[in-house]
């Protein structure tokens, strides 16, 4: 295979950007290890005008990147534009209906669109590969979708979003709330100016919808993920997890269960000795669990426009040398119906923050209601008992913190006592409830 592949880029923000420097630099790197040359002929953006840092003038320009998929003058389209739908969605499809392979680093098309567009590549006997739309320039989905395809997954979970890993990071190393962290992660470029996406756990989903169509052969549905976000994490539940042995993460979590297949995003407490407690700053971590390999743990940068540009060249050099797998691991068709799972019993357990009020008889109605719901209390820890008298009369029936982990049981019959308790008026403001994962 000598020709050379002419590839046709839509987006040049910082991603795209990035993407030219590489195949520029690397030119004569990829056609010895592709055993052809590798070449943008064409690209489309927004504005003409701006910087990119790369000299286009021997590119072909497009306003409208619809009309740069369908040109016969590109082999392989690149999509960097972003969104679900509009022009995303109809510049990959225009590719793929011509004939055209597509690298994409968009999470968002492929959890709203995957399925139909795996369909429509294999019809068009094309690949679409989107190794960037997952953990950046963690190789993950050639890993699971090849390097891993003799093993049976049971569970795959990580840290998918670099924003909310550096939040939590500062708020624990550096003691400050979460406003301040949020605030310096937008300074320092990690956060947007509206990080609702990031921080509510909306990102992650997207990703966890796409792995956990690879590790269990289902369609894609980002619809049936239980989504809870950083936002309601405090500096104290930050220090009472550190004192229980644990750091909160904000995990995806897909596993396997007998009734089907449980998807959930949100704020975990990881045990300090495993793997993913040790992730730090921006960096994204995904662990897989197979039957034949046991646990594997892949640990990069989850975003940035190099990383990112990487996990997009490494796809771009797979269609330079004619690799094609089935976009989600099998032929669309042989996709199973995605089926959710059960409430089923928690392993782990849940920390529970309750500000008590401080009066006869508190802590006995909250430990009947929970007995009530078949919750065992593997601990009770009151804090900040440090008033003096003079401030006991001052402040009467005050409330104050107060820590509860459970044993074993169902969230539903979490949350139900947590809504007895509050109806009971004994406990000030909204309880706090956190998960308790057991993780190696």
């Amino acid at each position: 295979m000598t020709t050379e592949l002419r590839v046709g880029v839509a987006g040049l923000g910082t991603v795209g950007a990035s993407l030219l420097h590489l195949l520029e630099t690397r030119s004569s790197a990829l056609a010895a290890r592709c055993g052809r040359s590798v070449r943008v002929s064409a690209v489309s953006a927004r504005d003409r005008t701006r910087d990119r840092g790369a000299d286009l003038s021997a590119m072909a320009w497009f306003d409208d990147p619809v009309a740069l998929a369908g040109s016969p003058d590109i082999d392989v389209f690149v999509e960097l534009i972003g969104g679900d739908n509009g022009p995303a969605e109809d510049s990959v499809r225009a590719a793929l209906a011509t004939g055209k392979s597509v690298v994409t680093a968009n999470k968002a098309l492929l959890a709203k669109h995957g399925v139909e567009l795996a369909r429509l590549a294999e019809e068009n006997k094309v690949s679409l590969s989107y190794e960037a739309a997952v953990a950046g320039g963690i190789p993950v989905i050639k890993t699971m979708r090849e390097s891993l395809a003799g093993n049976e997954i049971d569970r795959v979970y990580g840290i998918l979003n670099g924003t909310c890993n550096y939040i939590l990071t500062r708020m624990e190393q550096d003691g400050l709330d979460f406003s301040d962290c949020l605030a310096d992660a937008q300074r320092l470029g990690y956060a947007e100016a509206d990080p609702t996406f990031d921080i509510e756990g909306n990102d992650t989903a997207h990703k966890l919808a796409i792995l956990t169509s690879l590790a269990f052969g289902s369609q894609i549905n980002s619809e049936k993920i239980y989504l809870e976000g950083i936002s309601s994490i405090t500096r104290a539940d930050i220090e009472a997890a550190s004192e229980l042995g644990y750091r909160i993460k904000l995990l995806g979590v897909a596993q396997r269960t007998d009734s089907g297949i449980e998807q959930r995003v949100h704020p975990t407490m990881v045990p300090k000795a495993s793997a993913i407690a040790r992730i730090d700053g921006v960096l994204n971590a995904v662990a897989i669990d197979g039957d034949a390999v046991g646990e594997v743990v892949l640990v990069g940068p989850g975003a940035g426009g190099s990383a990112t540009a990487s996990a997009v060249l490494g796809d771009i050099v797979d269609v330079a040398r004619g690799l094609s797998v089935p976009t989600l691991g099998m032929p669309a068709h042989e996709l199973a119906p995605y089926k959710a799972a059960r409430m089923r019993m928690h392993e782990g357990g849940y920390y529970i923050r309750l500000a008590v009020y401080d009066r006869s008889g508190a802590f006995a109605e909250i430990a009947r209601i929970m007995a009530d719901e078949g919750i065992s209390l593997e601990s009770i820890v009151q804090r900040d008992r440090t008033r003096t008298h003079t401030e006991a009369e001052t402040h009467g029936d005050a409330p104050q913190p107060v820590i509860l982990t459970t044993y074993e049981t169902t969230e539903a019959a979490v949350k139900r006592a947590l809504g007895t308790i509050t109806a009971r008026n004994v406990v000030a403001g909204t309880p706090q409830m956190i998960r308790i994962e057991k993780l190696r």
